[in-house]
């Protein structure tokens, strides 16, 4: 997943959870999320941090892969949403503001047109 935007990679690691256990579970249970991994949650508008052990970034995004809103440093026992998201991209703490991305920026999932 990188930013099309500003060209930043957010990660080269990505696991989706489309099917309904692995959106619930997300992040639960691990006990790292290494720089490089993310979780996009499709469809979501809004997660919980219950029973995760480290802070994470999140992206809520649009239809469109654009940042509605940009979390840094999500805390474990909260919760978090956005009404008009339709995804979340959950990344390890750390990965917004090292890679400058920000509301309005588009995401593009896998390699750039050539």
């Amino acid at each position: 997943m990188r930013n099309a935007t500003t060209g930043a990679i957010l990660a080269d690691r990505v696991q989706m959870a489309i099917k309904l256990w692995p959106r619930l579970w997300g992040l639960m249970g691990r006990r790292t999320f290494e720089p490089g991994e993310g979780l996009w949650i499709v469809p979501c508008n809004s997660i919980h941090m219950f029973f995760v052990r480290f802070p994470i970034d999140v992206l809520f995004l649009d239809e469109e892969l654009r940042v509605l809103e940009a979390v840094s440093e999500l805390l474990p026992n909260r919760i978090k949403a956005h009404w008009r998201a339709s995804s979340v991209l959950e990344l390890p703490a750390g990965t917004i503001a090292r890679t400058g991305t920000a509301v309005g920026h588009y995401l593009q999932f896998g390699n750039p047109p050539a």
